[in-house]
């Protein structure tokens, strides 16, 4: 049985409604979740899309590797080896360990299992990434670092991208003014950014490996936020509606 015009209408209304309520579990975080990932799966589509050869990007990729080639001395390499060290396996994942320590025994399980989502997830996404497009690392005369494995997208680039995207998450959620936040997410947007033109200087990744990167990784953070923020509000709700009967 068909329903009035005006009952559609209402349950329309409420639909949306609930979508930007900042409470409930499927309110204002999931729709901006989704946009997110929506968003900037579309941009990953659009780089990998431009891998073939003879494509606009791929010659934009070489020429961004020769200007940085040519910009090459030691001090500025010295530097650039610092930055990407602050993107490196190694960092990262004693980071994240540390991180995980500090969460365990402040009992924040929810943003533990955030964490543990994010970043065990996010490197089995680049691994499969990888494998998946199978694009060779830039070839150059003199390379400032050597490696042979796939380059696509970059594995620093987008393990940085995590961990300190997940470190904006926190401080969004715990700094008690915007300055602060602001902060926060402004030094992490600019750790990423430096770790990406670091990999980009020492030859190591094509520009596009970086972008890619740095978009897969806001995806598969945006997609372990989502989630996990969905299922703590989930039993909240059930826990009220459970311990409501019991008060009254």
């Amino acid at each position: 049985m068909n329903q009035p015009p005006r009952r559609r209408l209402d349950r329309s209304l409420r639909f949306v409604r609930n979508r930007f309520s900042p409470e409930g579990y499927l309110g204002l975080h999931l729709t901006v979740g989704l946009l997110i990932m929506v968003l900037f799966a579309w941009c990953f589509s659009e780089i990998a899309e431009d891998l073939v050869p003879n494509a606009g990007a791929v010659a934009a990729d070489q020429g961004v590797t020769n200007w940085f080639q040519a910009q090459g001395q030691p001090q500025l390499t010295a530097i650039m080896q610092v930055v990407t060290f602050f993107g490196s396996v190694g960092f990262v994942t004693g980071a994240s360990i540390a991180c995980g320590l500090l969460l365990a025994a402040r009992r924040a399980w929810d943003w533990l299992l955030a964490l543990a989502f994010t970043m065990l997830g996010g490197s089995l996404l680049n691994i499969l990434l990888k494998h998946l497009f199978h694009r060779q690392r830039p070839v150059l005369e003199n390379p400032l670092v050597t490696l042979t494995s796939f380059g696509f997208p970059s594995g620093h680039t987008m393990g940085s991208t995590l961990f300190y995207g997940f470190l904006s998450l926190c401080a969004l959620h715990s700094a008690k003014s915007w300055p602060g936040r602001t902060a926060v997410v402004l030094a992490a947007a600019l750790t990423v950014t430096a770790v990406g033109l670091s990999r980009i200087y020492l030859g190591a990744h094509y520009l596009s490996d970086v972008l890619a990167a740095i978009a897969a990784g806001i995806v598969w953070l945006a997609f372990s936020w989502t989630a996990i923020e969905t299922f703590r509000r989930r039993r909240l709700t059930r826990n009220t509606a459970v311990a409501s009967p019991r008060e009254t």
